[in-house]
């Protein structure tokens, strides 16, 4: 579900173009409304239990009691079906059969072969019409399980702060969401189904006991054993399985890289590099597959065979029986049914270990993400940002990336009046794009307070936050969906003429025309279809078309040509007006679009005022324009409608 933020406040051409829905100016009793898409799916009946003291599998028993008619239902028409399996070796062993077989026509006691023939066909009609409810039931169940916990953990990752991302491997991430998954749906699955197979053995037993006591202890005398064996072989292969989970996302982590970064591989000529470093990964993960298969090598064919030996057991213990006319000839043809039956339940119950730990092991890296909090949230009594005006204040501002690492803003102060564009100038690493990611709250400050309209943004709701401020990034992002859908992205519900009308005001509608299908033209991963330029036009679009009565630029037009800027300025202009705006500039044509510049070192504000008046009094700032447009620090260039006499 894409939430679609409504505006508050905002002025300029598109303003009030979202919706007809007015709020009057200082009315607090207006609510925040965010708007959204009508969601196409449920979301999730239940969640992951939080108690982290609890084991994996009690943790993600929420998910499966969600889904208990369609589980249910599968487990009573499996053991049904079982149950009526084990029916045809009891009518086997009858001694009446045994008699039909031998007694000829017409004899006393005679019942016809074809009545039983029938009765056993009618019995694998029907258990096979209940193993097939059972499947379906079965896999419906799992698929639902699996879109639970898929959606589970990406809503959760929605919510997670950018700290979480800045040490976060994606393939670790895009590991967990998939391979981890599927492991423990089929355990959740597909674990009780064997073990109900396995339950039948409990039904077996009881018709072998009728028969005969010694016999029945003869022919279960190997359970013990499978157990015991089972036991080990589970405690051995939960650390080889975690690791196997591990390495999984390490080489999903290494193809992710060489996918989104082929361009800085092949302009590097670094593919021989990076097919040794996936190749060591692989062998890693070799190391741990074989590692496995040693272990399942040493354990799966001793408990699977161990039945066979208990069959072994009951034709020579049975044959001594029936020499002394203990029992009858059919009882051991049960006896052996039975036991064959059991094969595959005990045959699969080392596949069920193997499961059970891969899967208890994929549970863990799970609930690794889903026990991490997220660190910027919404304290109790958070209030709406309402009726925005763009009054913005850093106030006395301390922060750092890291506990340990030095602080990025320093005491930072700057107060933005609201319809005022301000442009914030400095060297590369002064901290100049954090200034852009405390504003709305990516990160939270360490020192001082982040003011909007008076309200420290802690003590705002992240949605309401947010939706007032727009952000052009200086690497723009764009979706492999259709240019229309990007610059739709934040109001899918927009109108094409809105949608024109932002990529006009960008610049972008003229290049747009001239694709394949215009509008409707499908952009490839990331954009990459389009130019530099191009992309950071449609982002400026994406912006506008929300109409944030904040806008933040951060050198959002830093791969177009200075041209074509000067071109898209007049539109920019149009859309700041009423509009507070933080320009994070390099570019001198940049600055143009600015009330007032500020000068930043090293974490705080060291000048501000006009682009002349710095010019002429801060050797730092020539320095600074110097490096960036590459102008000697003596001279004092002229700014698109600036001049030398300050702003227009």
């Amino acid at each position: 579900m894409t939430a679609i933020r409504e505006p508050r406040g905002a002025t300029g051409p598109t303003a009030g173009a979202q919706t007809d829905r007015r709020i009057t100016p200082g009315d607090s009793s207006s609510p925040w409304i965010p708007l959204a898409e009508e969601p196409r799916y449920q979301p999730p009946r239940a969640a992951i239990d939080p108690d982290s003291t609890k084991s994996w599998l009690r943790r993600a028993m929420p998910i499966v009691k969600a889904h208990k008619a369609t589980f249910l239902t599968a487990m009573i028409m499996s053991a049904f079906g079982l149950i009526l399996q084990v029916q045809i070796p009891q009518l086997l062993g009858q001694d009446a059969l045994t008699h039909s077989i031998v007694l000829h026509r017409g004899m006393a006691g005679y019942v016809p072969l074809a009545h039983y023939v029938k009765l056993v066909f009618i019995l694998a009609v029907v258990a096979g019409i209940a193993g097939f409810i059972s499947r379906l039931f079965l896999m419906t169940t799992a698929y639902k399980i699996e879109f639970d916990l898929r959606n589970i953990i990406y809503e959760h990752l929605t919510r997670m702060s950018f700290p979480f991302y800045d040490r976060v491997q994606s393939g670790q991430l895009i590991s967990r969401a998939n391979s981890d998954i599927r492991s423990v749906q089929m355990y959740l699955t597909f674990a009780p189904n064997i073990l109900v197979q396995c339950g039948i053995a409990l039904v077996a037993f009881i018709y072998m006991l009728r028969i005969n006591v010694p016999l029945a202890c003869v022919a279960m005398s190997t359970m013990p054993f499978i157990y015991v064996l089972g036991v080990r072989m589970r405690k051995s292969m939960f650390p080889v399985s975690w690791l196997i989970q591990s390495r999984l996302a390490d080489v999903a982590t290494i193809v992710d890289e060489n996918i989104n970064g082929v361009r800085v591989v092949k302009s590097f000529a670094a593919e021989d590099q990076q097919l040794r470093s996936l190749a060591k990964a692989a062998d890693r993960l070799q190391w741990a597959y074989i590692k496995d298969a040693d272990l399942r090598a040493k354990f799966t064919p001793a408990v699977q065979n161990l039945s066979q030996l208990g069959l072994a057991l009951v034709v020579l213990f049975g044959g001594y029986l029936v020499v002394h006319d203990r029992i009858q000839v059919g009882a051991i043809l049960s006896f052996s049914f039975w036991i064959v039956m059991l094969q595959a339940p005990f045959q699969m119950l080392g596949m069920l270990i193997m499961m059970g730990q891969r899967a208890a092991a994929s549970a863990d890296r799970i609930y690794e993400i889903l026990d991490e909090k997220p660190t910027i949230y919404d304290r109790p009594g958070a209030i709406d940002l309402i009726d925005c005006r763009g009054d913005v204040h850093f106030n006395d501002i301390t922060f750092a990336y890291n506990e340990d690492g030095p602080n990025i803003l320093d005491h930072f102060e700057l107060r933005i009046r609201p319809g005022e564009t301000v442009a914030l100038v400095g060297r590369t690493g002064s901290g100049k794009s954090t200034v852009a990611r405390v504003l709305p709250r990516f990160y939270d400050v360490d020192g001082g307070a982040m003011v909007i309209d008076g309200h420290d943004v802690r003590d705002l709701t992240l949605d309401s936050l947010r939706a007032q401020i727009g952000i052009v990034l200086d690497e723009p992002f764009l979706f492999s969906m259709s240019v229309r859908d990007n610059i739709a992205y934040g109001r899918p519900e927009a109108d094409f003429a809105d949608i024109v009308a932002a990529a006009q005001a960008a610049g972008a509608d003229g290049f747009i025309r001239e694709l394949a299908d215009g509008y409707d033209t499908v952009v490839g991963e990331r954009g990459y279809t389009l130019s530099g330029g191009q992309r950071q036009r449609i982002a400026i679009a994406r912006t506008l078309l929300v109409n944030p009565p904040i806008l933040v630029l951060d050198d959002a037009t830093s791969a177009i040509d200075v041209q074509v800027e000067l071109q898209i300025h007049d539109g920019l202009k149009r859309m700041m007006q009423g509009r507070t705006t933080l320009i994070i500039a390099h570019r001198l044509s940049t600055i143009s679009l600015a009330d007032r510049v500020l000068l930043m070192d090293e974490g705080r504000i060291v000048a501000d005022g006009t682009h002349v008046e710095l010019m002429a009094t801060v050797p730092l700032y020539a320095e600074v324009l110097a490096q960036a447009d590459d102008v000697e620090p003596g001279q004092i260039p002229e700014l698109p409608h600036l001049g030398t006499g300050g702003t227009d």
